[in-house]
């Protein structure tokens, strides 16, 4: 919009900014904004355009096929030094080639010529990889403390425990009841992976109906409480017809690996909305496998 980029040129000049980087998608609006700053009489900054990141399929990096949330890779365990070092390597290098630097060195070293120019692939093997790294160059203590102050702080224990205690006879109990509050992926052995068909007549219909369970209620939902989670998914249900427990098993399954649980509002509040929506996609994927397997 016109005064967007109005707006965007006055307050880049109030600030003093001397360098504006930015994504390639916005070479298009760059003869705009230098023509406003020519109009004002005001010195251009340098302008920079960063090529965008991709997937592995060199795709626009989407929510559809890597996580893009901070969340997701805070919840799942990847140190920020890990994820900040990975993405300096995206269109960018050392001077002498290292793959592993700290924040300091990426700022003593950077310069805009050494930014590359063709579409970096954003590869979740290859930031694991690095994260590994980085994990076992932590002391104990070290890795102690990361652990406390989030997977295993008091935090989140205080939020699963009151969900699991009635349902654990000794303390040993809990480590085996309760795992799928603290793994990444989980998995649907025989004995769960018919209840994620919901009696569909095909695993892809199956597969269709979570796509969709994501895309229209959870994905935009902003506030992700047990109250906000029962309303949307019994809306969902109800307009598409669905039989309410057949829906919601499948749900429970897609997301904690297994058909006996905690209450699934509930478990999936405390769970996280990143943490559902990656286990979901697991599930989708898993369907959509056994559609293509079945074929074979």
């Amino acid at each position: 919009f016109p005064t967007y980029l109005l707006a965007n040129v006055v307050d880049d000049h109030l600030m003093g900014v001397t360098h504006v980087i930015r994504a390639e998608e916005w070479i298009s609006s760059l003869p705009k904004h230098a023509q406003l700053y020519r109009a004002f009489g005001w010195e251009e900054p340098v302008f920079c355009h960063l090529p965008l990141l991709r997937n592995a399929d060199r795709s626009k990096i989407s929510k559809r096929k890597n996580p893009t949330s901070l969340n997701f890779y805070r919840r799942a365990g990847f140190l920020p030094e890990a994820l900040l070092n990975y993405l300096a390597l995206m269109g960018w290098t050392m001077p002498d080639g290292r793959e592993e630097f700290t924040l300091s060195e990426f700022v003593e070293a950077f310069t805009l010529d050494r930014i590359v120019l063709g579409g970096p692939v954003f590869d979740l093997t290859k930031l694991t990889w690095l994260n590994g790294k980085y994990i076992r160059s932590l002391s104990p203590e070290e890795l102690l403390s990361r652990l406390r102050a989030d997977l295993l702080g008091d935090d989140y224990l205080l939020k699963v425990l009151p969900l699991v205690r009635e349902r654990i006879d000794k303390l040993e109990d809990f480590i085996a009841y309760a795992s799928f509050f603290f793994v990444g992926e989980v998995s649907y052995g025989p004995e769960v992976l018919p209840k994620l068909v919901m009696k569909k007549p095909t695993p892809a219909e199956a597969a269709a109906v979570l796509e969709d369970l994501l895309e229209e209620e959870l994905d935009p939902l902003l506030e992700w409480t047990k109250d906000n989670l029962e309303a949307g998914l019994r809306r969902f249900a109800e307009a598409r017809g669905l039989r309410a427990g057949d829906f919601f098993m499948a749900v429970r399954v897609a997301v904690t690996g297994r058909t006996a649980t905690p209450p699934l509002f509930e478990t999936m509040e405390v769970l996280g909305k990143e943490t559902c929506r990656r286990r979901l996609r697991h599930a989708i994927g898993v369907l959509k496998s056994a559609v293509t397997t079945k074929g074979a």
